[in-house]
């Protein structure tokens, strides 16, 4: 299967389950970004139950930007801010200080385009889960992709009802388990386990 997704910021679970369970990953380069979707946050378990983490970005005066364009807005120090919620989150969870070290990195860096930083992510990520895939970019964008698995729906939290099983989680004694969310929170969540129950969630295709 050769699917097409959206490069997102420490995408979903259901995310790395499409690329786990693709043959080929096909970025898509050339949308329009929008708003208050995870091509600029993704959702952690914190001791609260779930928190966003959002990138801010700067504003363009146009009224379509690709999402390739977008430049992160560096005068907020919210790399600092996410690592501190990341920790208090999962410090206490089984595999956080084994991955770490790999994580850290991201946050101590300055990026000037947020595609960038994504696709940082994305080699951080599969390095920790020791998986390869390969993947290639759209030169052109297509409403309605012949060839291709379109799951970019996913990097829209609301449309994504993707919903899978149980793992145990820090805090599901407090709010129980959330599914879904990032897939830094399988990561430290079942280490070495993670690819294993990436490769067996059912996935909606629209």
């Amino acid at each position: 299967m050769n699917s097409l997704l959206l490069p997102t910021y420490f995408p979903s679970i259901s995310h790395f389950a499409v690329i786990v369970q693709s043959d080929i990953i096909t970025f898509e380069m050339e949308d329009n970004f929008q708003k208050q979707t995870n091509r600029n946050r993704t959702y952690i378990y914190s001791p609260n139950g779930i928190q966003l983490l959002n990138i801010p970005v700067k504003h363009s005066k146009e009224a379509h930007q690709k999402t390739k364009d977008v430049l992160i807005e560096n005068e907020f120090d919210w790399q600092k801010q996410h690592l501190k919620s990341l920790e208090a989150a999962y410090r206490s969870s089984p595999f956080f200080e084994y991955f770490e070290d790999d994580i850290t990195p991201v946050f101590e860096k300055k990026h000037t385009f947020l595609m960038d930083l994504n696709f940082e992510i994305l080699e951080i990520v599969s390095k920790c889960l020791r998986m390869k895939f390969e993947f290639q970019k759209t030169t052109e964008y297509f409403r309605e992709p012949t060839d291709l698995a379109d799951f970019r729906y996913l990097a829209n939290g609301k449309k994504d009802t993707n919903s899978f099983e149980k793992y145990t989680q820090v805090f599901d004694d407090k709010h129980g388990f959330i599914s879904n969310l990032s897939v830094l929170d399988l990561l430290f969540n079942e280490g070495k386990f993670a690819v294993d129950y990436l490769k067996t969630q059912k996935l909606i295709q629209l």
